[in-house]
């Protein structure tokens, strides 16, 4: 039903800032989730953070006051601004899309933070 596509990850410097985008096209319901999460190797996928059509979001302890998630609807898109970038941000990060019974993912895009 929905199929999505991240870009915008890459390696940067710790402190630098690095702005993640997701696409979705298909049938997208107007009632929805998206988000993003994020996964190290041999590690769980876990909540980065989400926003609803209405514009309610939610965000990992971990990146609060460093990362911003937004969307624009009309567009179908959602973006994560990821400020102040730690070596602990050295993940894969995915986007999601949840509406009604249905949920997907995107394939991933790596960010890298290192000196």
């Amino acid at each position: 039903q929905v199929q999505l596509v991240e870009s915008g990850g890459g390696l940067v410097q710790p402190g630098r800032s690095l702005r993640l985008s997701c696409a979705a096209s298909g049938i997208i319901l107007r009632g929805n989730v998206m988000g993003w999460y994020r996964q190290g190797p041999g590690k769980e996928r876990e909540l980065v953070a989400t926003i609803s059509s209405s514009g309610i979001t939610t965000y990992a302890d971990s990146v609060k006051g460093r990362f911003t998630i937004s969307r624009d609807s009309a567009k179908n898109t959602v973006s994560l601004q990821m400020n102040s970038l730690k070596p602990e941000d050295t993940v894969v990060y995915y986007c999601n899309y949840k509406g009604g019974l249905y949920a997907t993912w995107g394939q991933g895009t790596q960010v890298t933070v290192s000196s």
